[in-house]
């Protein structure tokens, strides 16, 4: 029998259609694998996921061949997969389907019981187990004894363990012993784990790399001696006052583990320091100053001993200031310093208009938790109040409180602030009237949901005077405008103008048409204002609010009339801060009627 010859183009063509025949045929079989978990819930459903082979076919086509080898493994995966949260019985029974245009693996997972922790046996140095931090995470230690045995939190609870030794000044501390035993007849763990502390280091010398200042002036930053014992809480306090110092655009403070010797374990700070002059401007518009532009300068050192000086300009439609502050840092770690400032201020709104020009020195430092500030300021200029002419010299001693909690700045989601001030000027001391005033701002912030804010904001005043007409504008009590009750102009709630004085005002108020000098309000003695707002926020920067804000600004109880706004506002997280855009309006107002616009720009507390 002759065999013909096959031209070799021919039969590599034969070669390759059987060769295409073939993976087509196999193809054909082929689909994507999609797994399904039923029976448990987060996390353990994750943690299955994450745990089972077939998983992670879940983007790739697969054969029934490879579907079977893969659902073979996938119980056991399964089941494995939740010990570590404590199951150590779980079963899980996988199905395979093909009914639709993929393969489906379900896999049936009954967790059982869980095995919990019948005794935890935790053993440190007595000294060590004193100390603050480890008695905290000693106390948060989980699992704890009858909680489900897991893993994951065990190891980090373990690891918080041993931060707290070495924050408590235990540098060398080794962790000796650690083990679980699990029974699981019984479905109970036990938990041993042993520290040795070793020694409790102490603070040694500080040294300072890239201070453009002397050792002497740094060091009373330093919220400890030498000598004292290490805590991670004092070297955190210590970096923190550098970095509030405003010196420095970087800070970083660490312990020199390598060089201690003696128990004693030397500081190493490294800084750089930040540009010296910073210069400020810019255009803004605000509905109680009108449109206007700004502008300011801030040298952060002046010197050596590290004194420091800031001026700036503000000219607005409604307002005009110029002010400059000389700012000496003392010893101390409690943020010490001394201020003097000189201001001029030019306001003019349909309410008041003043000029004046003050002179105050302060005393400023941490106190308690609080910043405390003592002041004696001297006040004098010309006013003018529901067009009523007037002047005032005052000199008087302030004291003011201020507190605030945020657990971020720039988007507060849980955080208050509160301020409370008290001033007064006895008629001997060069004023032209005496006077003691009181006054109290909080805000208090509380998320609702990952979406939503709840802001409540109040004021209280009071003031006792021999005469009150003497006072200029920044001493009454005005309500009404952006950051007070909203719906109405920026101070225009207030006592009106009193009826004997109207023939007085009527020269000022013809230069004012259209505003009767019926209308215009003096200022207050005493001062209540209540807000509460809700916002949403629709998108991660914008968002909705509504608010009623209520209140008034009175001369006597009996004189107390409340004024009530309410509005819509819309709020964008801006690069440059938050910005608050607000319609109000009264409620049940006869003599104020229409809606208000408000704008702010700034930061929450």
């Amino acid at each position: 029998m002759r065999f013909l010859p096959v031209p070799p183009a021919l039969l590599r063509g034969w070669l390759a259609g059987a060769c295409l025949l073939l993976v087509q045929a196999g193809a054909a079989g082929a689909a994507q694998l999609v797994v399904r978990v039923e029976g448990v819930d987060e996390p353990l459903k994750a943690a299955v996921l994450a745990a089972v082979e077939a998983a992670q076919y879940g983007k790739r086509d697969v054969t029934e061949a490879q579907a079977r080898r893969l659902l073979q493994r996938a119980d056991a995966q399964a089941a494995r997969a939740l010990e570590p949260y404590g199951y150590f019985s779980a079963q899980a029974r996988g199905t395979l389907d093909q009914s639709g245009p993929a393969y489906t693996l379900v896999l049936h997972v009954s967790a059982g019981e869980p095995t919990r922790v019948a005794r935890l046996d935790i053993r440190i140095d007595a000294d060590a187990r004193d100390q603050r931090e480890v008695r905290d995470a000693l106390t948060a230690f989980a699992p704890a004894q009858g909680q489900v045995l897991d893993q994951a939190a065990y190891e980090r609870s373990k690891a918080a363990l041993q931060a707290a030794l070495a924050a408590s000044g235990y540098l060398d501390a080794q962790l000796s012993t650690h083990r679980i035993e699990v029974t699981r007849a019984t479905r109970s763990a036990a938990i041993e784990l042993e520290w040795q502390a070793g020694p409790r280091y102490r603070f040694g010398p500080t040294r300072f790399e890239g201070a453009q200042f002397p050792t002497a002036l740094l060091d009373r930053y330093i919220p400890w001696r030498e000598g004292d014992f290490y805590t991670q809480r004092q070297l955190l306090a210590f970096q923190q006052r550098l970095i509030d110092s405003d010196y420095y655009a970087m800070v970083q403070v660490d312990p020199a583990g390598d060089e201690a010797s003696a128990g004693s374990v030397p500081i190493h700070v490294q800084l750089a320091p930040a540009k010296r002059t910073l210069y400020t401007g810019g255009v803004f518009v605000g509905t109680d100053t009108g449109p206007g532009v700004r502008g300011g300068l801030q040298r952060r050192w002046v010197n050596s001993r590290g004194h420091k000086l800031a001026a700036d300009v503000l000219a607005a439609l409604w307002l005009k200031t110029a002010a400059t502050q000389y700012t000496i840092p003392l010893a101390g770690p409690d943020n010490h310093t001394w201020s003097f400032g000189v201001k001029y201020r030019d306001e003019d709104t349909d309410t008041a208009s003043s000029r004046t020009f003050a002179l105050a020195a302060t005393d400023s430092r941490l106190w308690h938790g609080w910043t405390r500030t003592l002041g004696l300021k001297f006040l004098t200029g010309d006013f003018k109040v529901a067009n009523l002419a007037g002047n005032t010299t005052l000199l008087y001693p302030e004291v003011v409180l201020a507190r605030k909690h945020a657990d971020e700045p720039l988007f507060v989601r849980d955080g208050w602030s509160l301020t409370l001030a008290a001033r007064a000027a006895p008629e001997q001391l060069l004023s032209s009237t005496r006077f003691v005033q009181l006054g109290a701002d909080a805000k208090w912030i509380h998320a609702l949901g990952e979406r939503s804010r709840f802001i409540a904001r109040g004021s209280l005043g009071t003031t006792w005077t021999a005469d009150f007409n003497r006072l200029p504008p920044e001493l009454r009590f005005f309500a009404g405008g952006d950051r007070s009750i909203r719906g109405y102009p920026y101070q225009s709630i207030g006592p009106p103008l009193p009826a004997a004085l109207v023939p007085l005002a009527q020269a000022q108020c013809a230069a004012r048409p259209g505003r009767s000098c019926q209308d215009l309000v003096i200022g207050g003695k005493h001062l209540a204002v209540l807000s509460a707002e809700y916002e949403y926020y629709f998108k991660p920067n914008w968002g909705i609010a509504g608010f009623v804000d209520s209140g008034d600004a009175f001369t006597d109880a009996g004189s107390y009339r409340q004024k009530t706004g309410v509005g819509l506002g819309l709020r964008w997280r801006s690069p440059v801060g938050m910005v608050r855009v607000d319609l109000g309006v009264p409620v049940r107002d006869r003599e104020h009627h229409g809606v208000q616009l408000h704008i702010v720009i700034g930061p929450d507390l």
